[in-house]
């Protein structure tokens, strides 16, 4: 069954994207309710799996300098046998699956180009991968977590 989030959940949200430490007693000010109201629709949204809280790293001050965008085609019928496989690769931290001419697409990012090139490696030695196309990410201009409604 799909949960239906109210107002009060996407409330709890769009303040949370915008500050991870905000205080129960700060969102129940803010949205007008109280705070044991918080605290319930906050367990509720971590136990449905809608909200998760974490720390977002930096990665430039914990020197990961180096981006990829890599695009991946597969072996017919061995989508799900590649992801697997992708899904060891630490460094990689974002795979998805896509329309277009390649049907996987993966964002790694590491300390220094040469890292960039173990990765491909790792890739490439992947038995159903047929052809890779990478992408370097020269800047950053926008990253963000917040959530838009």
């Amino acid at each position: 069954m799909v949960y239906e989030l109210d107002e009060l959940d996407h409330g709890i949200i769009k303040r949370l994207s915008e500050d991870g430490r905000v205080s129960f007693a700060e969102l129940s000010k803010c949205l007008h309710v109280t705070e044991k109201t918080i605290r319930l629709r906050y367990k509720n949204l971590i136990d449905k799996e809608i909200l998760n809280v974490v720390g977002i790293v930096n990665p430039i001050a914990v020197g990961l300098k180096a981006g990829a965008i890599i695009q991946i085609k597969a072996q017919s019928r061995s989508l799900q046998q590649v992801i697997k496989e992708l899904k060891k690769i630490p460094p990689i931290r974002y795979i998805t699956v896509t329309s277009g001419e390649y049907p996987l697409l993966v964002q790694i990012t590491v300390k220094d180009q040469e890292k960039i090139t173990e990765v491909l490696y790792a890739i490439n030695s992947i038995e159903e991968v047929t052809d890779i196309n990478t992408i370097i990410q020269l800047d950053v201009y926008k990253n963000t977590f917040e959530y838009i409604r």
